[in-house]
């Protein structure tokens, strides 16, 4: 069976609820796991997502900021959760699908300040990935595990626009890529979309609104991911190369959410 997994930084499930039903109407995925919620579980649309298809719902929501949420067409259970958010927001949640354990992550974005001792917000992030990090390194990498979301780092030179220039910015500053690579390797995790589209194609999944045409402007970072262990290196070079996709397209949406939709599909 295909499984198709989506990760989607949707900011403000309720001012995208329509544009989320043309997505799944048109891309058809059986998980589509949502950052940046903005709402509590109450307020979450449960029933649209329902009437688009993705009837099972774990939210994880936060008033105001924040929350999580994964919303599918199968059946879903719950795995052991996670604690690695030492200020107890509403940034992870997970499920099991057809036997793949899928975990939603929205990130700190870390601040503007590099540095965790003049910056909470920049070592909140830094904890945050150490926590992960050492959680992930006492699982068992054969086991099928999909990290997803928002992980607010771009890890490579060519997932920014200007490598010189963002390398002192926080999301592309040394020690953030050097944590996103020390949880790349707790699991041996594979990066999908660098599989399927390798350096030095340049890549993004995040445009700022401050530009009038975000493709004209081109100062895109790729912050959003999906992960997976080598449990799932199988199903997702079933069919030759890993068939993962930015849809970019959906950014120039009438009032978009600033990030596009990235999907990977599972042969199992």
């Amino acid at each position: 069976m295909r499984l198709r997994i989506c990760t989607w930084n949707v900011n403000s499930v309720r001012l995208r609820a329509e544009q989320a039903a043309r997505f799944v109407g048109e891309q058809a995925p059986d998980v589509l796991c949502m950052q940046e919620i903005k709402c509590r579980e109450g307020e979450f649309p449960v029933n649209a997502f329902r009437e688009m298809g993705l009837p099972y719902l774990k939210i994880s929501g936060q008033k105001g900021w924040h929350g999580v949420a994964i919303a599918s067409r199968l059946p879903i259970e719950d795995p052991e959760p996670l604690d690695v958010c030492r200020e107890g927001h509403a940034r992870c949640v997970g499920v099991r699908v057809a036997g793949v354990e899928i975990q939603n992550f929205y990130i700190p974005a870390g601040g503007d300040i590099p540095d965790r001792v003049e910056n909470a917000k920049f070592d909140h992030k830094m904890d945050f990935y150490e926590k992960l990090t050492a959680e992930m390194a006492r699982r068992d990498p054969k086991a099928p595990l999909a990290i997803v979301g928002d992980l607010n780092v771009a890890p490579g030179e060519f997932d920014v626009w200007n490598h010189k220039h963002m390398s002192k910015v926080v999301s592309h500053t040394p020690v953030e890529i050097e944590a996103f690579r020390a949880l790349e390797a707790s699991l041996g995790f594979i990066d999908l979309m660098r599989e399927a589209r390798p350096e030095p194609e340049k890549l993004a999944s995040w445009w700022s609104y401050r530009a009038q045409d975000f493709r004209q402007s081109a100062r895109g970072l790729r912050l959003d991911h999906i992960l997976v262990t080598p449990g799932l290196r199988d199903a997702a070079f079933r069919l030759g190369a890993p068939a993962v996709r930015i849809h970019e397209d959906v950014r120039a949406w009438e009032r978009p959410s600033d990030h596009a939709p990235v999907s990977a599909d599972l042969v199992l």
